[in-house]
């Protein structure tokens, strides 16, 4: 007998070995119809995959988040299927489920063309039509070898060839097609669906290694149903019309070129924009009990072998090497914080301590994962440390995550998700240390009234982090702040406090960010934002556009009266028609554009037009600039 523990907690008996299908067809043939895989003693599995002893099972449908990383690795399966039945020289390599869909490599002679994704596209809905049996059989494994040798997929061979020795070799077949595969898969094609698209073809290296030949990726997306596609390439299209290197040029805020390759060239009104984001963040923090300083941009390597980052960091850090001395850049901050925190003998009294810093960093990003302010080589981080007891850990963490959520809601992002990463498996500083920084930073998060998930062994090998994501306009989520409790680096640095024993005692760091870097923090505000920045941060508030050059002595003097009262205006006195103005302001998504003319001149009015409204309202002179200044007001901390 097999019983079947099913999760309403009801069970099934069989008289001898079963499957999760049949399981789902004993339930209810609705749920036999809607059934993707299977979940056994924990584990994923196909809906055929016999199940000889009792065991705990749960069918997977396909309204099931985990039903997505199925569907989108057998999509991956049918596209090599057409592959092959389209070229059936080419050779398959690895096909794996990724975020948001899912890709295959392929080594082809002749480059694949934008008309062989229609092809391809077209050849997938015919193999899913056909609705073909998928069925799993484990093989020996140099039949395996010599079976992919024989077809000409000598990839595949190699692949098997490196598994380790007690791994059971799995392989999947489809109509003809026979793929080397670990699964789970759905019972067939058709259970596929239609809600699948090839997106784009890029190259790639064989296993990610550049001395390894070059193949060809195939990129697509597969989604549970019409409605999601959809849904997804419409964000996608809206990703594009938001995308902050378009939208830069456009403003007028920024420009990157090859002489300096992943390091901004920010112009006066970009410029204005970071420092606008700087002043406001100076602020935050000074009211937050932060005391700024400023560090170095070069040490020596011997210092940042101490650290224990040029062990970790080298690969990525810029040296150079002056009288027989080898010199790095920093790619953090932290080392040269713990420098300061040891000048001059410090006490309990003197803890917390919290010190900040807009430090500018350079890290060696490869070329091909630059990304305009979203990766870069140098950047700025709102960076700062917290030297503190143990005992003061969880109420410092609560602190932080107040003032991080504050800035937040301050620049438009009101849904943050939170994640504990705890202890990874190689790490530093005993059990009971971990147990209690884990404990504390668990505290906080909860004293804070954080909802969290846990990240189970990702936190830093000094110490468990917070991590925290953004959830921007259009949906995509932004990893940016962070806190992490480091009992290491104040060891490896000697850095110490004398305690209310007269005793020395090494501090806590708390290493924390918010924004993260400015760079990608302004690139995810004007993609979050579309172009249209909140009026407080906007760095050119009003345009005063003239529609007759006899009003350009009164838009001097409105310009003047709006200066004075704070606000950021620019004069437009060009010898053009007000709605060729408009139209070009609106583009550089200036928020309110002011128009004057004579008649506004003589009653000591303004007309002014929002952003994105044909609208525009005659104000008097003095009630628009008050209007305006209450509006452009920065946050209070």
């Amino acid at each position: 007998m097999v019983a079947i523990s099913l999760p309403d907690g009801t069970s099934r008996q069989y008289d001898g070995a079963v499957t999760a299908e049949q399981v789902a067809n004993d339930i209810g043939p609705g749920l036999a119809k809607a059934a993707i895989v299977a979940r056994i003693d924990g584990t994923l599995a196909d809906l055929r995959q016999p199940i000889e002893a009792d065991a705990k099972v749960e069918i997977i449908t396909r309204q099931s988040d985990e039903a997505l990383e199925v569907l989108r690795h057998d999509c991956a399966h049918v596209l090599a299927e057409a592959a092959k039945e389209l070229w059936p020289d080419l050779q398959v390599t690895i096909g794996p489920a990724i975020e948001n869909g899912f890709y295959y490599d392929f080594a082809k002679a002749e480059p694949f063309t934008p008309e062989d994704l229609t092809a391809l596209e077209k050849r997938m809905a015919e193999i899913v039509g056909r609705d073909e049996a998928i069925e799993r059989q484990v093989w020996e494994r140099q039949r395996a070898i010599d079976y992919f040798k024989s077809i000409g997929e000598h990839y595949k061979a190699e692949i098997i060839e490196d598994l380790p020795e007690a791994e059971p070799i799995s392989v999947y077949s489809q109509g003809d097609f026979v793929d080397l595969c670990r699964g789970p898969h759905l019972s067939s094609t058709g259970k596929l669906g239609d809600a699948f698209k090839l997106m784009s073809i890029a190259g790639a290296y064989w296993r990610g290694d550049s001395r390894n030949e070059m193949l060809q990726r195939i990129y697509g997306t597969c989604w549970r149903n019409k409605k999601e596609l959809k849904a997804y390439l419409f964000r996608l299209e809206e990703a594009e019309r938001r995308d902050h290197r378009k939208l830069g040029r456009e403003m007028d805020l920024f420009h990157f070129q090859e002489e300096a390759a992943g390091m901004p060239f920010w112009h006066p009104k970009g410029w204005k924009l970071y420092c606008l984001l700087q002043d406001y963040m100076r602020r935050r923090l000074d009211g937050a009990g932060y005391l700024e300083v400023r560090t170095p941009q070069l040490f020596d390597r011997k210092f940042w072998e101490v650290s224990g980052h040029w062990e970790t960091f080298q690969d990525v850090m810029y040296t150079s090497e002056f009288e027989e001395r080898v010199f790095a850049l920093k790619p953090m901050n932290c080392p040269g914080h713990v420098q300061i925190f040891k000048q001059g003998l410090k006490s309990y009294r003197d803890l917390p301590l919290r010190m900040a810093e807009f430090g500018s960093c350079h890290r060696k990003e490869p070329s091909g994962a630059l990304h305009g302010l979203l990766r870069v080589r140098a950047f700025t981080q709102d960076d700062a440390h917290i030297f503190c007891t143990v005992d003061q850990i969880s109420s410092e963490g609560k602190l932080f995550c107040d003032l991080l959520l504050d800035i937040y809601r301050d620049l438009g992002f009101d849904e943050v998700i939170v994640k504990f990463a705890d202890r990874p498996a190689v790490r530093v500083g005993s059990d009971e240390i971990w147990d209690r920084a884990e404990a504390a930073l668990r505290e906080a998060t909860e004293a804070a009234g954080l909802d969290y998930t846990l990240n189970p062994g990702e936190g830093a090998f000094y110490g468990p982090k917070l991590e925290f994501v953004l959830r921007d306009a259009i949906g995509r989520d932004w990893q940016c702040g962070t806190l992490q409790v480091d009992f290491n680096m104040p060891d490896r640095l000697d850095a110490s406090y004398v305690g209310d024993d007269n005793t020395r005692h090494r501090p806590v760091m708390l290493h924390r960010a918010i924004l993260g870097s400015f760079e990608r923090f302004i690139g995810v505000l004007i993609e979050h934002y579309a172009g249209r920045l909140p009026f407080w941060l906007s760095p050119v508030q009003v345009v005063l556009a003239t529609i007759t050059n006899d009003a350009d002595g009164y838009a001097a003097q409105v310009a003047g009266q709006m200066k004075a009262a704070g606000l950021r205006v620019e004069v437009d006195l060009r010898n053009e028609k007000i709605g060729y103005k408009v139209r070009e302001h609106s583009l550089a998504k200036v928020p309110v554009i002011a128009a004057v003319g004579q008649r506004e001149a003589e009653d000591g009015t303004v007309a002014l037009r929002r952003l994105g409204d044909k609208r525009q309202d005659v104000l008097p002179l003095a009630d628009a600039i008050a209007m305006l200044a209450e509006e452009g007001a920065m946050p209070s901390a």
